[in-house]
């Protein structure tokens, strides 16, 4: 073993960012909490991505893209959700520098403030409900079967590289239904397709479950996760597909008209 690599007896966490940054996945950033996917990091992350999206595509899910950018009045829509990731979230409250002729560089205009913050996205049910509420008018646009490739940002103070960091790649699939056993079998079907994912593509055993009230997604139901046994003896949740209920279609006044 190469003296550059922590014994992963002597210091498990260390260990892995050793793999991490010696293998040449990944480097630090100058912006904290984020992180440099190096190519052959990258090349992993395509490989993984193409076949999920097959998968996903094989369940007859279409690829969309939404903004980066969500009005602050959205995410109080859901009482629930503004809760769970009010922490979290990175404010944009400018659209404009200047320069600043003491110090020759730039600061934010002052003149420039926007009349309604927007957050950066930390995952986007509040967006794309203000935009399904215009798709959806009778049984007849139902169900909605829309997955997006994205990055989020997540404010976070204590990062490790690629299991948690300020800004990262995932996929999230937003789909609407006519009815709840519609929906939570969709939420199920997604799940099995993680597993089978993460299991028969990456060879890692999880074990399928469902989330505590604590635990589960801020403005879900229900959270149905998968979670993998790490070596150091601890579990790390590999995937998540929720059942949301009504919750926001009714925040954003999302109605149809049900079949006679």
């Amino acid at each position: 073993m190469s003296k550059e690599i922590t014994a992963r007896s002597q210091d498990y966490a260390q260990w892995y960012n050793d793999l991490v940054l010696k293998g040449g996945l990944a480097d630090y950033s100058a912006v904290r909490g984020c992180m440099v996917i190096k190519p052959y990091g990258f090349a992993l992350w395509e490989n993984m991505r193409d076949v999920l999206d097959r998968m996903f595509k094989e369940t007859g899910h279409q690829n969309a893209y939404f903004p980066l950018f969500i009005p602050k009045s959205f995410l109080s829509k859901e009482a629930a959700h503004v809760e769970g990731f009010a922490k979290e979230c990175a404010v944009v409250t400018h659209y404009r520098l200047k320069n600043d002729p003491v110090s020759g560089g730039v600061v934010v205009d002052p003149e420039a403030k926007l009349e309604e913050e927007l957050i950066v996205r930390p995952t986007s049910e509040t967006i794309i409900w203000n935009t399904y509420k215009d798709w959806i008018q009778s049984y007849r646009d139902l169900p909605i079967l829309v997955n997006q490739w994205a990055n989020v940002v997540r404010w976070e103070m204590r990062t490790r590289l690629f299991l948690r960091t300020a800004e990262f790649l995932w996929q999230e699939g937003h789909t609407a239904h006519a009815t709840a056993e519609e929906a939570i079998a969709e939420t199920r079907q997604m799940l099995d397709v993680y597993a089978d994912f993460v299991e028969n593509f990456m060879a890692v055993p999880v074990v399928k479950g469902v989330k505590s009230p604590s635990e589960r997604f801020a403005g879900a139901v229900d959270t149905y996760c998968i979670e993998a046994l790490m070596q150091d003896g601890k579990a790390l949740q590999a995937g998540t597909s929720h059942f949301l209920g009504q919750n926001f279609a009714k925040a954003f006044d999302a109605v149809l008209q049900q079949r006679e």
